[in-house]
């Protein structure tokens, strides 16, 4: 186990067992992007998968509210993650992403979404789902993911 109770586990997630996330998976480094913008969390538990954010001050707006750019970043965090919530970890591209702000969000406060697996293709995935702040819609959103073909050589 390394600092901070973070064990390297799969992929590109490491499991954090101790503190406020413990029994979260992190996406570890990846991403120079979202690693900026989070750190992104995702769990399953008895409704399925969950994805949360604490947003900072890096993250607000010149109003002080959470940054429509964040919320979009996280938002395609959750994408993949919702995807790839009936089986493994999706490797590909957003190709569309849809975006309806409902209503704003403060540095500090927990936003969590979850959302729901539309249709998985042999090239393209569907998803959908919505960003809260407790049960206050945050964002919600919708997306297209183009799966990315892995060569053999």
């Amino acid at each position: 186990m390394s600092e901070q109770g973070v064990a390297p586990i799969r992929g590109n997630f490491v499991e954090v067992n101790q503190g406020p996330w413990a029994g979260w998976w992190r996406w570890s480094g990846k991403d120079p992007f979202e690693d900026g913008t989070g750190p992104f969390h995702v769990k399953r538990d008895e409704r399925g998968i969950v994805t949360a954010f604490i947003p900072e001050h890096k993250n607000l707006n010149g109003h002080g509210i959470v940054h429509g750019g964040a919320l979009m970043t996280f938002a395609d965090f959750s994408l993949f993650m919702i995807a790839g919530s009936a089986g493994d970890e999706i490797n590909g591209v957003t190709v569309t992403m849809n975006c309806e702000f409902v209503s704003g969000a403060q540095a500090g406060q927990l936003l969590t979404a979850r959302g729901e697996l539309v249709r998985e293709g042999r090239s393209l995935v569907f998803a959908r789902g919505t960003i809260l702040c407790g049960d206050v819609p945050v964002l919600s959103f919708s997306g297209t993911i183009k799966r990315a073909r892995v060569s053999s050589h």
